[in-house]
């Protein structure tokens, strides 16, 4: 799914309105009535006060035009008009007198002044205050207008984004922001649903078709896209009948120190689990047992030290190599990983121990193959580009580095974020299960292996970050969040696959309406 930014979204509307020779005074009746088809759909004429507060934008329109709505279909609506300028917008005024045409009970004009209305927790809020046009600090009235609803404890529904969340740049008050349990987004949802910083802000979202141009939605670029099961379908490449374990590609997992073997025992069953063909892991000496023991499918090639890798020199042709996991920052281990690169031509997938040596000296980065994929953590990612203010700092000095290196980066986290050449791709699978030793060095093996069965880099970044999220929303079912284990993620794989295929379940059947009909 594409995720539009402000200004594109202000740019299919001017659009939409051109080509479907339509006013944007229609264009807002349909927004408002997207959003009154969605709660009528889920409330059902049940008598719960409403509280609909509008600005005097064109988020505030749209909540009139909803007002209006909920009026002539029955609904207990209290509707306000948050009035501290002078300055509205046409089709703003244009629903103000629409909806007095419907009630006498006209809109209340909160006058910037901390008289607010009494809200209860069991009423709704349906926030119109400002939508993805605001550019500037909002009054401190209107902040203790926000603070208001959030001490209510009312269920708080925003339109488009919560009201005081900017598009583009970081929040500075989260006393200035409504805090939505559900928002309402046209077209497209937001990029800040998704950051660490601003995702507090709706607990939930869902996204309203409007009826923007088709051809605009269809043929503009956008530099955000959100993957989800319909995104990976298409990249998924079906196992030829024919096939034989070479043609499925060589994983060479190089890592390991002593202590820390488990990090590539939990890669290689990745990788392999994935589907690679291969898997050989390149361990010190203390790894060899360990892996022969508990991974009988994988092949290992042991360095000449015991405790630590000191060298790496092998005899085979891998089809990919990730290096990093459980490696360590020996002095001896960080001389061995420069001469590697140095010579290395294979593509490369880089994570742990791998990272923090980059970080220590990013001239290594220039080795690096073309499209390399880095894995970091937070704090891995911390060390490589520095500290960061925000959320946006932090995707601009990622995509910096992602472009001046031509490498792929891949940003673990609650919405593991992929990039590369200046583009987002913004993971819909996972829970907080994920947050367990091991999950990460999973996610190695799984993105190597699709490496090694071909899918270019980039692709398999995105694809392996879904199935390892998927996996685990799978697994969790059977064993909850503090119960999922690393191996868990491997185990359930074969079922995330399985669940690209998998047909959504019928609606529920309404038996009662059946026999009416009937």
């Amino acid at each position: 799914m594409k995720i539009f930014s402000k200004d594109q979204i202000y740019s299919g509307d001017k659009l939409t309105t051109e080509r479907q020779d339509i006013s944007s005074t229609d264009l807002m009746e349909r927004a408002g009535i997207g959003i009154f088809n969605w709660m009528h759909l889920r409330m059902q004429g049940a008598q719960v006060p409403i509280h609909v507060f509008s600005g005097i934008g064109n988020n505030g329109g749209d909540g009139l035009v909803l007002a209006r709505h909920l009026i002539t279909h029955g609904y207990n609506v209290h509707t306000y008009i948050i009035n501290c300028s002078d300055k509205r917008s046409k089709d703003f005024l244009i629903n103000y007198d629409r909806i007095k045409n419907v009630t006498k009970k006209w809109p209340e004009l909160l006058n910037c002044a901390d008289d607010f209305p009494e809200i209860q927790p069991e009423d709704i809020i349906v926030d119109g205050v400002f939508g993805i046009g605001l550019n500037r600090p909002i009054d401190d009235w209107v902040k203790n207008l926000f603070i208001h609803f959030r001490n209510s404890k009312a269920f708080t529904l925003s339109i488009d984004v919560p009201s005081g969340l900017y598009t583009d740049k970081a929040v500075i008050d989260e006393n200035a922001v409504v805090w939505a349990g559900f928002t309402l987004s046209f077209a497209s949802p937001k990029l800040v649903f998704f950051l660490p910083e601003t995702a507090k802000y709706t607990v939930q979202w869902d996204v309203l078709d409007i009826g923007l141009d088709p051809e605009f939605l269809s043929s503009t670029q956008t530099s955000t896209e959100l993957i989800g099961k319909h995104e990976i379908l298409p990249n998924y490449v079906p196992r030829d009948k024919f096939s034989h374990k070479g043609d499925n590609g060589h994983v060479l997992i190089i890592g390991g120190s002593y202590g820390k073997i488990g990090a590539v025992t939990l890669a290689s069953k990745g990788a392999l689990s994935v589907g690679s063909g291969l898997v050989s892991a390149y361990v010190p000496k203390c790894g060899y047992i360990p892996l022969q023991a508990s991974f009988p499918e994988a092949m290992v090639i042991t360095s000449e030290d015991d405790d630590l890798i000191r060298s790496i020199s092998f005899d085979i042709k891998p089809t990919v190599i990730s290096i990093g996991v459980g490696l360590g920052t020996h002095t001896k281990t960080v001389s061995v990983f420069k001469s590697f690169l140095k010579s290395n031509k294979t593509p490369l997938v880089v994570d742990a121990d791998g990272i923090n040596i980059l970080s220590k000296d990013k001239n290594l980065l220039k080795l690096l193959p073309e499209q390399t994929i880095l894995t970091p953590h937070p704090k891995e990612l911390e060390r490589l580009i520095g500290v960061w203010e925000n959320d946006f700092e932090k995707l601009e000095k990622v995509k910096a580095l992602s472009k001046k290196h031509n490498i792929i980066i891949v940003i673990k986290g609650a919405h593991s974020t992929t990039v590369f050449d200046g583009k987002l791709y913004i993971n819909t699978t996972g829970n907080p299960g994920l947050a367990t030793a091991g999950s990460g060095d999973v996610l190695t093996g799984i993105i190597t292996g699709l490496i090694a069965q071909g899918y270019n880099p980039l692709v398999a970044a995105i694809f392996g970050v879904y199935l390892h999220g998927k996996s685990a929303d799978i697994a969790v079912e059977d064993c909850g969040y503090q119960s999922l284990i690393a191996s868990h993620v491997i185990e359930y794989l074969g079922a995330a696959f399985l669940d690209l295929f998998k047909q959504p379940d019928p609606p529920p059947v309404n038996e009662e309406k059946q026999k009416q009909e009937g």
